[in-house]
């Protein structure tokens, strides 16, 4: 009859760190902290005695505290970010804020999208739904430049191709009805009510029946 060899595990596996190091894998998963010892002994595979060896040292230092007889919890400090170094820290707090920064302005988005159909929904404000000279002339970014202002139908398509050297080219085109083209050259008015030197202020309209239309602007 032939004897069953047993094999015995390295001295190292048994050893108080290498169960001290795989206690803390399990600290790190557990949910709130908190270790059943009885579990614990069974996953490591030795006698509870081991396991109250490393809770000992750990509450005599202010790690973990006593829940109950075979419960404790972990109140040390935050073991995902154990041993990371400053860097790291500082960038894993930089992404965090750029993730939360980035949700905020997808829900401002998605706020502004939801009022503006709400707004343009509503047909009391389309009697109302138009800008005057006076308003586009009150921007102060407008001043001294050429304003196009167009009124189109929806589904209107507006190409911008590559500008020339001494021209903008602009393409309007519809298939639901005229576009309307307003040119708007906003003067910069002086303190006195002078405008300056070569400036002007001009209006004009135009209609395309067969809805397309083409602006040419120099530069």
């Amino acid at each position: 009859m032939r004897k069953a060899l047993k094999v015995k595990r390295p001295r190292f596996d048994v050893s108080l760190v290498y169960l001290t190091r795989k206690f803390m894998d399990l600290v790190r998963s557990a949910p709130g902290g908190i270790l059943d010892l009885n579990k614990v002994a069974t996953k490591l595979g030795v006698r509870k005695r081991r396991v109250y060896d490393i809770t000992n040292v750990l509450d005599g230092i202010d790690l973990v505290e006593k829940k109950s007889k075979n419960h404790i919890r972990w109140i040390g400090s935050d073991l995902n970010n154990f041993g990371a170094v400053p860097q790291q820290k500082k960038l894993q707090e930089e992404l965090s804020n750029l993730s939360a920064m980035e949700d905020a302005l997808d829900e401002l988005i998605k706020d502004c999208a939801q009022q503006l159909f709400e707004l343009t929904d509503d047909k009391e404000n389309e009697r109302l739904a138009y800008v005057t000279y006076q308003d586009i002339h009150n921007i102060q970014a407008f001043h001294e430049q050429i304003v196009i202002a167009v009124k189109a139908p929806e589904e209107t398509r507006l190409d911008v191709p590559a500008p020339r050297e001494d021209s903008i080219t602009v393409h309007i085109r519809s298939t639901k009805g005229p576009i309307d083209v307003y040119l708007c050259e906003v003067e910069q008015t002086h303190p006195k009510g002078k405008t300056s030197d070569g400036a002007s202020a001009s209006s004009s309209k135009s209609k395309h029946p067969k809805g397309s239309g083409k602006e040419e602007n120099p530069q």
